[in-house]
């Protein structure tokens, strides 16, 4: 066999792919006749494989036969392969289709797979990244390769039809009534294929402790995606037929309207998962080019009843936060990003002051979490339910502790500063990066500096980083410069301590299991007040903030790396210094 140096194909060409050198340098194609084919695919949007066989310029055996010597890979016939015997489940269908494979076997670490263009490094970081395997290439020819994966992805389409999925069941108390909807949209949402492939995917979510589901369609197929961790993970690729009737099932069970697909609408579904256990469900659709967008977020109401220590705060943050919580007035702030666990911060809070002595209002858009004996109150804009109109309200209502989602406007701002300064605790949270700069956000939305001073007692900063696998983590080595330039100090590395990689099992997601919090908590004390008054900047505010103690997030960060919580280089990504 002999093998073509494609070394020397970069002086040949410069916008040839591999599999076009490879066929020049071999001498079964020219150099100009190449680069014309491959302008034509581009043109048409279709893969350089597929017109240089369908021009009839070289034939699939030819081009199998060439590229097998070409790049040192195995040859196959597939007409000796037996379609029924091939391994099932080890590749996603939708991938098999996108990039015409076919996992032909598995050996240890290794994946052997068909295909017609050895040269496709992205097909081989996607399988690589799907399946953590690595990939060992065996070269079919093109025409024989596409009826395969046809038949084979088609195989795959059609497990829908034999999914089962009687686990739990929906509550549709509150749904619309089944017999106004007509017809052709109740022989739709009635499809029992597509109640149990919804079934499964919200079962497995929840199993999985997603915190989302992410239905999307686009032109020419329809994938599901789960956050888990933070991450959304690729989960199932069903038919693109499935589309609408998946998303007019999901509405009816909402309480939307089906017949509406044009503007956005939200709604709320309940699941039993056990005989005395229901979950919420937060359900919201987006109109796209290829159909709606449908975005399912998971609310446990059991989160916010973990209590204080689940959620990672260090002894003496959490002795700052209940310190304040226990002020009879004032404001609490909770900033960070979406998704950094704000919601459950408050609600976690909220659970511990609930007794039956205080009156606890909350505004929300939506409320999220449902917890008993706290009167809570669902933000409704169009109807003129804003949270400022909620909380002129929520004052003439005896309230002890107010809760309010989140501080968008000035007036907001303003009538939250007012409760917290006439006898009132609120809590509320704000999208900024850090504590301090929680201060200069509400200078900036115009409230007075000596009203900032006089009603906000204490900050909390937050984001979620993964926590690691205590199964497979695994100690590092890491040079003492990468970790002074992380930001530790000298004095913290001579103390001896064990940093940890990710690995990944069969017990976690690449070396992840659930996450961690970090936390930035910051009491406003006498000295930031002095600032505030004399409208300092946030970093007057933060160099206060250091010298009485407060770590930055990306210091409490490293420390949880340094308890063995989480590795450095989710630390770094989630923190800013």
């Amino acid at each position: 066999m002999v093998t073509v140096d494609l070394s020397l194909s970069e002086t040949s060409s410069t916008i040839l792919p591999g599999l076009g050198r490879a066929l020049v340098l071999a001498g079964k194609i020219g150099q100009q006749k190449a680069e014309e084919i491959y302008r034509k695919a581009q043109g048409a949007r279709t893969s350089f494989i597929a017109e240089l066989t369908g021009s009839g310029v070289v034939s699939a055996v030819d081009l199998a036969h060439t590229l097998s010597a070409a790049f040192s890979t195995p040859l196959i016939d597939l007409k000796a392969i037996d379609a029924q015997r091939l391994p099932k489940g080890l590749l996603d269908p939708r991938i098999c289709l996108d990039y015409r494979v076919v996992v032909l076997g598995k050996r240890l670490n290794r994946l052997i797979v068909a295909t017609a263009d050895p040269s496709d490094n992205e097909a081989i970081e996607k399988i690589k990244f799907a399946t953590q395997l690595r990939v060992d290439w065996v070269v079919a020819e093109y025409d024989k390769l596409l009826a395969l994966v046809s038949s084979t992805a088609a195989s795959a389409a059609q497990t829908i039809d034999n999914i089962i999925g009687d686990e739990f069941e929906f509550d549709e108390s509150g749904a619309a009534d089944l017999t106004e909807i007509v017809d052709s949209s109740a022989a739709e949402i009635e499809d029992a294929p597509v109640v149990r492939f919804l079934q499964k995917m919200l079962l497995d979510a929840y199993n999985l402790h997603a915190s989302d589901l992410h239905f999307e369609p686009y032109e020419h197929y329809y994938r599901v995606r789960f956050r888990i961790d933070g991450e959304l993970q690729e989960i199932a690729a069903p038919p693109i037929a499935i589309k609408d009737k998946l998303a007019s099932r999901i509405k009816v069970i909402s309480r939307m309207d089906i017949s509406e697909k044009r503007i956005p609408q939200d709604g709320k579904m309940k699941l039993k998962v056990g005989p005395d256990r229901v979950i919420d469900f937060r359900v919201s659709t987006l109109p796209t080019m290829f159909g709606e967008k449908i975005v399912i977020r998971i609310l446990d109401p059991s989160i916010a009843k973990l209590g204080i220590d689940a959620l990672g705060y260090e002894p003496d943050e959490k002795e700052r936060l209940l310190r304040a919580i226990e002020r009879p007035y004032g404001m609490i702030l909770v900033t960070g990003p979406t998704g950094s666990g704000k919601t459950v911060s408050l609600y976690t809070c909220l659970n511990l002051l609930n007794k039956p002595g205080l009156n606890i209002a909350t505004a929300e858009d939506p409320c999220e979490i449902n917890l008993p004996g706290i009167n809570q109150v669902n933000i409704n804009d169009k109807a003129g339910l804003t949270f400022s109109a909620a909380l002129k309200s929520f004052l003439r209502q005896d309230p002890d502790i107010i809760m309010v989602g989140e501080i968008r406007d000035l007036e907001t701002a303003d009538i939250s500063i007012k409760a917290a300064q006439t006898g009132h605790l609120l809590l509320s949270t704000l999208h900024t990066n850090d504590a301090p700069a929680t201060l200069a956000r509400l200078r900036n939305m115009g409230i007075a500096p000596f009203n900032i001073a006089s009603s906000v007692i204490l900050i909390t900063a937050q984001r979620l980083a993964r926590r690691l696998c205590p199964k497979c983590k695994t100690p590092i080595d890491i040079p003492r410069k990468a970790l002074l330039d992380a930001g530790y100090q000298d004095n913290e590395l001579n103390d001896p301590w064990i940093s940890y990689r990710p690995v990944g099992c069969a017990n976690c997601t690449k070396g992840y299991k659930g996450r961690v919090g970090i936390y930035q908590v910051m009491p406003i004390s006498e000295g930031m007040q002095r600032i505030i008054l004399r409208d300092g900047n946030a970093l007057e505010i933060g160099q206060q903030a250091a010298l009485e103690g407060v770590r930055t997030l990306r210091q409490a960060g490293l420390h949880k790396v340094k308890l063995g919580l989480t590795s450095l280089e989710e630390v770094l990504a989630v923190t800013n210094e």
